[in-house]
């Protein structure tokens, strides 16, 4: 039987990501504060990994006070960042794995308000792991890639796609599989794998989307970035 969600940990990596974090912050702040108004039992504790960074981004971490922690590593990979955070979020819990649940966005992202009701909401219904969809801000994309995106992608539907952007897991099933790879790109993908194949429930929904940066400097090689603007999308919508 599944248990309810007691205790909510969402894990922010953060590379180089000074000028868009602080937004980033803002909109987890506001779905943090829609979370404690409609589940007020649910702990909440939120967790930014600083990695390799060069620029203010660790500056911003410290000024936001709403950061309930900060990890700093030097792994250089967002898989092991991802990692690192969640084992500080599982470790620092009084709450048992199995009543917690994380969820985990990118610093170059903006989730909606409801975000974490819609993550609790499935995982209360018997998710074990939730995918949710992402959409590139389209204000940074050419006409062409517009088009191919909205011939490929329906506002509110679930998609299947994987995004490290829009996941959350229950703690104990994240412990059971092992973990975040320590990866440069993919490690979404290849968790959500794992979950799946080992025989827990992965659920796919497009209630919660998440707007992301149309960056052409992508941070990981052949991740999001690179398969946006290096044609992906485009093949996709061909």
């Amino acid at each position: 039987m599944t248990r309810p969600v007691e205790h909510l940990a969402v894990v922010i990596p953060a590379r180089d990501e000074e000028s868009l974090l602080p937004r980033c912050l803002t909109a987890v702040e506001t779905a943090i504060d829609r979370m404690r108004h409609e589940h007020p039992s649910v702990s909440v504790r939120l967790v930014v990994v600083v990695d390799r960074s060069t620029d203010g981004t660790l500056a911003v971490v410290h000024a936001d006070p709403r950061v309930d922690a900060v990890v700093v590593v030097d792994h250089g990979n967002v898989g092991a960042a991802r990692h690192a955070g969640i084992a500080e979020a599982l470790g620092r819990s009084d709450h048992s794995t199995g009543a917690t649940w994380v969820a985990t966005t990118d610093a170059d992202s903006v989730v909606p308000p409801g975000w974490l009701v819609q993550h609790v909401m499935l995982a209360d219904d018997g998710a074990d792991a939730v995918i949710g969809t992402v959409t590139p801000e389209f204000e940074g994309l050419s006409d062409e890639l517009v088009a191919g995106w909205l011939a490929t992608h329906k506002p509110g539907e679930a998609n299947g796609h994987v995004h490290g952007a829009n996941l959350g897991v229950r703690g104990s099933t994240y412990e059971q599989v092992g973990g975040f790879a320590s990866r440069e790109v993919g490690e979404d993908v290849e968790l959500i794998a794992r979950i799946a194949q080992g025989g827990w429930t992965v659920t796919s929904s497009g209630a919660m989307d998440v707007s992301t940066s149309s960056r052409i400097v992508a941070r990981a090689p052949h991740g999001y970035a690179a398969w946006l603007h290096g044609g992906g999308l485009l093949r996709v919508a061909t």
